[in-house]
């Protein structure tokens, strides 16, 4: 699973540190900006986030995504419609297997509960809603610890209804 957003140090290093380290450690996961800073630690205000959250940011550095992370990723997970469309118009055979978080929590939602793991997400394809900027998360750089908070908040949200499924 490769999450994207647009420099990496924010909202998919969230949600690759939270899946990784939060009790998702079976599943392999990534995370790329899609003009991502290379080698910078995680915003301090979302790792603040995590350790609230009791999961150690430590360790994490960002990284600019290649075309050759997306070929690699079984699922692309992207924090907004402008990061799904970057990422398919660089590897536009990748759209079965690229979501926003909103777009496939929406479409997981109307999927019934017993059916998991990749029979879900080829289920939430079919019965998924066009990528709408309503279901993207907001990029809280810059914009302080309550910003960051409710980002948090939001990303925790999407992920308890995708993770569980997965």
């Amino acid at each position: 699973m490769l999450y994207v957003c647009t420099a990496n140090i924010a909202r998919s290093a969230y949600a690759e540190v939270i899946t990784a380290r939060g009790g998702f450690e079976d599943l392999e996961v990534s995370s790329a900006g899609t003009h991502g800073w290379v080698d910078h630690p995680m915003y301090a205000h979302m790792a603040e986030q995590l350790r609230r959250r009791g999961v150690d940011p430590t360790g994490f550095r960002s990284r600019r995504l290649a075309p050759a992370m997306v070929d690699e990723a079984d699922l692309v997970l992207a924090m907004s419609a402008a990061h799904r469309s970057f990422v398919l118009q660089e590897r536009p055979g990748a759209v079965n297997r690229t979501f926003t978080l909103g777009q496939l929590a929406g479409a997981l939602d109307a999927v019934p509960r017993d059916v998991r793991g990749p029979d879900a997400v080829a289920a939430a394809r079919r019965l998924r809603a066009t990528a709408s900027p309503a279901d993207d998360v907001e990029d809280p750089y810059g914009r302080g610890p309550e910003a960051a908070a409710t980002v948090a908040d939001r990303l925790d949200g999407l992920l308890d209804r995708i993770l569980l499924r997965l």
